[in-house]
């Protein structure tokens, strides 16, 4: 019997919890510690935060404030945002985060991967990809910068490349598909998935349960993640922290065979 991941996925801009569409128009929904007292409380299965201020400016990751929330999480814990260097992966690790996800730092110099593999382990490595689609064929392309960067790579290329530098999982993050609740980008996840032999998470789109539900019949195990759909309630989108209970996400998750 194999088992997916359903993993809430919180923002942060300044400190605080926002929301975005297509990685812009940051909207302010509260405090991010409330929002992991409440995780915990509903026993998600992971959590993924990631510092977008962090990531657009280049600014050091705010360690207390990380420190506080692994403090809090009773789940696995991935953080994201600000990480240039393999001294500041360990040192997040160090404030007791069970993974780093690396997306720029990373891309610019794949050895980053490997150094975190060889210090820390590829379980605690994830390599973030946010990925666009450009162009008059309109094909995947890789962005950096919180969004803000055309690498003009191949998503495929790169999530193969930081496999074999030891990356422990890959994390697909569609800008296209961000904050719009209308459906992953199953294209760009099948290509990706068919290039790695890794844990995979995929993140953007997702609208309702069936959304994650069809993700894990099309790719069996898999990490399916959320924003949106986790803050917001409702077609008004009322600001309500909400994760499926364990009878639901055991029926949307297990694989038996």
């Amino acid at each position: 019997m194999l088992r997916s991941r359903i993993i809430p996925l919180l923002l942060l801009s300044n400190n605080g919890l926002i929301k975005t569409i297509n990685f812009k128009g940051d909207k302010y929904i509260g405090d991010p510690m409330n929002a992991v007292r409440i995780f915990n409380e509903k026993e998600a299965d992971e959590l993924i935060v990631a510092d977008i201020n962090a990531s657009s400016s280049e600014k050091e990751p705010n360690y207390e404030l990380i420190k506080n929330l692994a403090r809090e999480c009773r789940m696995p814990l991935c953080y994201a945002g600000g990480i240039n260097n393999i001294e500041t992966v360990e040192k997040i690790i160090n404030l007791g985060v069970e993974k780093v996800a690396i997306g720029s730092a990373a891309v610019e110099n794949i050895n980053l991967i490997y150094e975190a593999k060889k210090r820390l382990g590829s379980q605690s490595v994830v390599m973030v990809l946010d990925i666009k689609k450009t162009g008059p064929e309109s094909a995947h392309t890789l962005f950096i910068k919180n969004g803000t960067h055309n690498t003009n790579l191949d998503p495929t290329e790169i999530a193969k490349e930081a496999e074999d530098a030891g990356a422990g999982e890959i994390f697909v993050n569609s800008i296209d598909n961000d904050g719009l609740m209308n459906g992953y980008d199953i294209e760009i996840i099948r290509k990706i998935r068919s290039v790695i032999n890794i844990p995979m998470t995929v993140v953007g789109g997702a609208g309702n349960l069936l959304d994650i539900k069809n993700l894990i019949k099309l790719f069996g195990p898999i990490g399916a993640s959320a924003g949106s759909l986790f803050v917001f309630k409702g077609k008004l989108k009322a600001v309500l922290i909400n994760y499926p209970n364990k009878e639901i996400k055991d029926e949307i998750c297990i694989i038996k065979g």
